[in-house]
C-alpha cells in the first residue's frame, strides 16, 4: 500500500493556518475541527507543522500567557515530509523514527494532505480486514475434499 492511497480515503481537506496568527487562534481551530496537527503557511508556502506536542511545549513553559505565542514561534519549522508514491510500511518507520504523530505529504511544493499515525493505523487495519475476507470467501468456495478410494 502506498501513502497516496491513504490520501485517497481520508479524503482532500487541508487544516492550514498562517504563521502571523496567535496560538489561541490555532487551538480553536483545532478544537472545532477535532484535529492534532495543521500546516503552517507563509506567503503560500508550507514552512512548518504545528501539533499538539508543541502546543503542550508552550504550556509548560507560558503558562497562562500561551494563547499570545506566534505560531511561527512555535511550530516545527521545516518539518520532515512524506511523498504519495511512498510505501505505507516506509512510512511507519519514519513516523517511529522520528517520534512523528503527524506527517505531511508533498509533490514537489505542493501539500497534498498531512497523515497521522491514526491514519495510518486504520488503513493498516482496512487492508488486513479486506484480506481476511477474501480469503475467507476463497476457502468458503473451494470444493470439500472427496475420500480417497
Amino acid at each position: 500500500m502506498r501513502v497516496k492511497e491513504i490520501l485517497a480515503v481520508k479524503g482532500k481537506v487541508l487544516y492550514t493556518i498562517t504563521t502571523d496568527k496567535k496560538l489561541a487562534a490555532a487551538v480553536a481551530t483545532m478544537e472545532e475541527q477535532d484535529i492534532g496537527s495543521l500546516a503552517c503557511f507563509e506567503q503560500g508556502r508550507m514552512v512548518g507543522m504545528l501539533t499538539f506536542r508543541e502546543i503542550v511545549k508552550v504550556l509548560h513553559v507560558q503558562g497562562a500567557a500561551w494563547g499570545s505565542a506566534m505560531v511561527s514561534d512555535v511550530m516545527v519549522r521545516d518539518p520532515v515530509f512524506a511523498s504519495p508514491d511512498m510505501e505505507v510500511d516506509e512510512l511507519r518507520r519514519l513516523m517511529i523514527e522520528r517520534h512523528m504523530r503527524y506527517l505531511p505529504i508533498m509533490e514537489g511544493q505542493t501539500l497534498l494532505g498531512v497523515i497521522s499515525f491514526h491514519d495510518v493505523a486504520r488503513a493498516i487495519l482496512d487492508e488486513q480486514d479486506f484480506e481476511n475476507r477474501m480469503l475467507k470467501a476463497y476457502i468458503h468456495d473451494q470444493p470439500q475434499g472427496q475420500a480417497s478410494s
